[in-house]
């Protein structure tokens, strides 16, 4: 678990989950944390762990997704000497690793049907068995596990154990996207932001432009939480002027003209012509588009995303203007008029 990270935000849907939370985790039983990538659900988990009478037990985790399904029983159930190829001695599982205290499972969804049925007999009875042997061993674990899939659907379509989905959902907890969290993205990002100052020894936090904070604002952030964080930082790392406000923000790392493209493959007839395999420049990333069916001010509209892109290429060549006037296909002399036209300042706002 990232225990670098703590719970930042103030709207009322992250809110509700983190109380349901703790209301949750004095309790005993199995709870399901449900979310998208990057949401927080092993941050939730530890507070369930915590905040329980358990917190001086251990709290064991697993990713269900990067074991093999051959592997993954012996990994939570354990193995005697022997059992199979390569189990030289015995070994405990992760049940007998959290006995008395939390174990924290990931990728629920991703469980071979042999594994939710040995799963399920673990939750109902507290007995498990190793791999190898007839002996049951009584364990006292508080399952708590996490899934960015539909597991109702799942059990739906006898992908999923409806039986096992029945005793693991006691309390479901469920995770907000970063997207409908009002208000949280800009708290986020203003304390990556100082942490990333800080470790680059900044004298001062110099915060972000405006037409930085619109970026960040009008961003989907498919990748939640995390994905934000290595934004900031990045687009803090990267900046090299800490007297004035971040202008630059820089989504996708891999974002390069240069950036490798597939060959094109052409067939005629029969034949398949393979082209050059050369990676060429992939093509400029269109601005953001506007939602038309608000518009109602043709030339305010055009204005404001003329003056949004102007924006977005001053900062990404640090206000050289010699260079985003090439960038944009204009002359030194048409990008001083748009400036002026747009009351843009000639170097980075302060």
């Amino acid at each position: 678990m990232d225990r670098d990270v703590q719970f930042i935000g103030q709207s009322g849907a992250f809110l509700d989950a983190v109380e349901r939370a703790s209301r949750a985790a004095p309790m005993r039983r199995p709870v399901l944390v449900i979310g998208e990538r990057g949401t927080g659900k092993e941050l939730i988990a530890e507070r369930l762990h915590r905040l329980s009478p358990r917190w001086g037990e251990p709290l064991v985790t697993l990713n269900c997704a990067a074991l093999p399904e051959t592997l993954i029983e012996a990994e939570l159930f354990g193995h005697e000497q022997g059992a199979f190829t390569g189990a030289t001695r015995a070994r405990e599982g992760r049940f007998e690793e959290a006995d008395k205290g939390t174990l924290f499972l990931d990728e629920l969804a991703t469980l071979s049907m042999g594994a939710q049925e040995r799963l399920l007999r673990a939750v109902e009875y507290g007995e498990i068995t190793r791999i190898g042997s007839s002996r049951p061993i009584q364990v006292d674990v508080r399952i708590v596990a996490a899934t960015n899939e539909d597991l109702p659907r799942l059990a739906d379509e006898g992908l999923f154990r409806a039986d096992l989905l029945d005793r693991l959902s006691f309390e479901v907890i469920t995770l907000p996207p970063l997207r409908a969290r009002e208000g949280d993205i800009f708290v986020l990002a203003e304390y990556f932001g100082r942490r990333m100052a800080t470790e680059l020894e900044w004298e001062q936090w110099p915060g972000f432009g405006d037409h930085a904070q619109r970026a960040l604002e009008e961003h989907n952030w498919p990748g939640n939480v995390r994905e934000l964080r290595n934004v900031i930082e990045r687009a803090v790392y990267r900046w090299d002027d800490p007297g004035h406000p971040i202008a630059h923000i820089v989504f996708d790392p891999f974002d390069s003209p240069w950036k490798p493209v597939a060959p094109a493959h052409r067939e005629v007839g029969n034949l398949v012509n393979m082209g050059a395999n050369r990676a060429e420049p992939a093509v400029q990333s269109r601005p953001t588009s506007l939602n038309h069916d608000t518009v109602s001010d043709l030339r305010t509209a055009v204005d404001a995303h003329e003056r949004g892109i102007l924006e977005h290429h001053l900062a990404k060549h640090r206000y050289n203007q010699r260079q985003t006037a090439k960038a944009l296909g204009l002359t030194y002399d048409q990008l001083r008029h748009c400036m002026k036209k747009h009351g843009l300042k000639e170097s980075s706002p302060s």
